[in-house]
């Protein structure tokens, strides 16, 4: 059954920090782009969302810079949701787990189990940390992972293989407050019963074949291993209060609260439009779907705890699907917001003014929907310079330039069509139906090629029949070509605008063009004759290779700083004694040839003048130095080791180099001019 109206979530970030590319290539684009073309379908569709400013790393990140919960998750929460709405995500709304309206809501949500009886009371021994006077939930601790040993597991979750853990099944645990080992102790909480309701929830996971496989594989994983009994309450003092009597210094667990944050928002939503009730249309209507968009960490909270509570109360739909993405690295790295290895979308933003649907396109075309997937900046580049510049771009100016050359910036009247222009115009009436059902199947890498297959279409289009070429001698000719030109061009304002919001508008506005959605699409009369464009203009400019620079510059300082704030120095190495030392012959040499050894990447061959004669010495620092750069160069070169042939070439001696905690190579040189053969002692 067609489902009268959808509800779509994306997951809520934590306010703790800013937005980086994996979280919008996780969830938050593919969510904006589905949502975008429901909206262009006409259907009945609320986009919700909002900070998640609840849980321990809230408290962490406060501890850390010295100010309240309160002022780090203002201060996040105001630019994260800038930063969303700069990037073209269109939420309905974008609220906050410290509204009232959401303590209300969670609070009232858990009484309802608590006086249905749904929840086990039970008194437990928990991680208590004697020096800081505190229980240790979730991430106040951490230890060995019991399911693929990392060593930095937290005790809710394993970022490293995704497992959910409680603290207690932690190997060799520690405190992340004071570093000590914690005690065991005995606290009241209360359980969601998940060992209890597990044949519902398979019932209602198995009924799901449709979904991704990356999402019911780990939901059938968690489910074969039994589910557990899991608490929804935790000793903290920031978050929601539990409301009942004995629950004093307890709060919601974070998994409890933040997911009743769609709840909540969607009542702020109508409540700020004077229709309190009219949530329950969307969250308590069996016409309507509910689908999350999350990354593939969250998959277990929202497929299986999140339905359960909802299953518990008993007046909620289920989520109808969780398309959940896998991981976008960076420049081959996993990205960490700890090590600063992420590319900052507030940073994007001003580095890359106006440049909002390059990213858009780029984390879309490379969204990690089945696998994890990289980002690059030269990949960036790329993806600008010869796709979007040269395919699309390039279609849309010439289409618009001509047509203003030719008819004064009129749609011209289309004459005979060819053969191969009814052949063509068949293929574009194609084109949203195919997008529109990768859509549908949630695989918007696919729509998106779709998409750029269009426009490379009308490309080839205008390239093979060259109006410029024959516009003095077959004027027909032309005015049909160029009309064919701009309604494919038209087309893709349309179906281009869940993709790329921003570059549709600017070419709905150089066409003139308002008021079509996707069911117009595919049609070639979407411009009459006569009817008057809009200004030419370019949709995209070349990205320089400076500017590509400049970013990975950024990320290599980042990794120089980590490797300085994380280096460890190599422990010495077993004893010598003076006699061995003294058999080295290290001298002071200077560098006067240089040249890379042919078919490596890694090794240059040098002259050095030692003072004692010139000899080659071949040295693996290509990676570090470009030959042209060291000739001059004081080097230190024990000269008195034995020869070696290194790729046909006889190395006869060796230089002196220090290396930092990256790995990286400098040279060991005197500080003073000390002359060629000096002795180094």
């Amino acid at each position: 059954m067609k489902p009268k109206r959808h509800l779509i979530t994306a997951a809520l970030p934590y306010a703790n920090g800013p937005v980086h590319i994996g979280h919008l290539a996780g969830c938050y684009l593919p969510a904006d782009i589905y949502v975008r073309y429901l909206r262009s379908k006409g259907e009945d569709v609320l986009f919700i969302c909002g900070s998640d400013e609840h849980g321990v790393p809230i408290t962490i990140k406060a501890k850390k810079e010295g100010i309240t919960p309160q002022e780090v998750v203002n201060k996040y929460h105001k630019m994260m949701g800038d930063s969303f709405k700069d990037f073209g995500v269109s939420f309905d709304i974008y609220s906050r787990t410290s509204n009232e309206i959401h303590h209300e809501t969670a609070s009232d949500f858990f009484l309802n189990l608590y006086n249905k009886g749904i929840f086990k009371e039970e008194v437990t021994e928990q991680y208590f940390d004697v020096k800081a006077n505190q229980f240790l939930a979730d991430r106040y601790i951490t230890g060995t992972c019991p399911k693929c040993g990392n060593e930095s597991a937290y005790g809710d979750q394993c970022e490293k293989c995704g497992s959910t853990l409680n603290a207690t099944d932690l190997i060799n645990p520690h405190s992340t407050l004071s570093g000590e080992k914690p005690v065991m102790k005995e606290t009241k909480n209360w359980f969601l019963p998940l060992d209890k309701m597990q044949p519902d929830i398979e019932k209602y996971i198995f009924s799901h074949e449709e979904w991704k496989t990356n999402v019911s594989g780990q939901c059938r994983s968690w489910l074969s291993q039994g589910l557990q009994p899991r608490a929804m309450t935790r000793d903290l003092d920031w978050g929601v209060k539990v409301p009942v009597k004995g629950a004093e210094g307890k709060v919601l667990y974070v998994w409890f609260d933040a997911p009743i944050g769609y709840i909540s928002a969607t009542r702020e939503y109508f409540k700020n439009k004077g229709e309190d009730n009219k949530w329950k249309d969307y969250w308590q209507n069996n016409d309507s779907r509910l689908i999350h968009f999350i990354g593939k960490d969250n998959i277990v909270f929202h497929c299986i705890i999140f339905p359960a509570m909802l299953m518990a109360h008993g007046d909620y739909i289920l989520p109808d699907n969780v398309p959940a993405n896998e991981f976008l690295n960076l420049e081959g790295d996993k990205i960490s917001t700890s090590r600063n290895w992420a590319v900052w979308l507030h940073e994007y933003l001003v580095s890359f003014k106006d440049k909002q649907d390059v990213l858009r396109y780029t984390l879309c075309a490379n969204a990690p929907e089945t696998k994890d997937n990289d980002f690059t900046w030269k990949d960036f580049q790329a993806k600008n310079n010869n796709e979007l510049v040269a395919i699309l771009g390039n279609f849309i100016n010439r289409t618009l330039v001509l047509s203003h050359k030719y008819y004064e910036g009129r749609v011209p009247q289309a004459d005979e069509y060819t053969k191969s222009d009814i052949l063509l115009l068949e293929e574009i009436s194609k084109f949203p139906a195919r997008i529109a059902a990768s859509l549908d199947a949630f695989r918007f890498r696919e729509a998106l090629a779709e998409l750029m297959n269009m426009a490379r279409a009308g490309n080839k289009y205008l390239a093979d029949n060259e109006p410029w070429k024959i516009a003095a001698t077959d004027e027909k000719r032309v005015r049909t070509i160029m009309n064919i030109s701009l309604q494919i061009s038209a087309n893709l304002a349309v179906l281009m605008e869940p993709f790329l919001p921003f570059t549709a508008q600017k070419l709905s506005e150089m066409l003139n063009l308002g008021g079509f959605r996707w069911s117009h699409a595919g049609r070639s009369d979407l411009l009459h004759a006569g009817h008057k464009l809009g200004t030419a203009s370019l949709l995209f400019d070349k990205i320089e290779d400076a500017a590509m620079d400049e970013q990975v510059q950024k990320l290599q300082e980042s990794k120089l700083l980590n490797a300085a704030q994380n280096h460890v120095t190599a422990p010495a190495k077993p004893e010598t004694t003076f006699d061995d030392f003294s058999k080295m012959d290290i001298r002071v040499g200077t560098i006067i040839e240089a040249e890379k050894v042919p078919k490596t990447d890694k090794l240059l061959k040098l002259k050095i003048d030692t003072g004692l004669d010139q000899r080659t010495v071949v040295s693996g620092i290509a990676g570090y130095y470009k030959p042209e750069d060291i000739i001059g160069q004081k080097v230190s070169i024990l000269v008195n080791l034995a020869p070696r042939k290194i790729k046909g070439i006889e190395s006869q001696g060796m230089i002196l180099m220090a290396e930092n905690g990256n790995g990286e190579l400098a040279f060991v040189a005197p500080t003073k001019e000390i002359e060629n053969g000096g002795g180094i002692k």
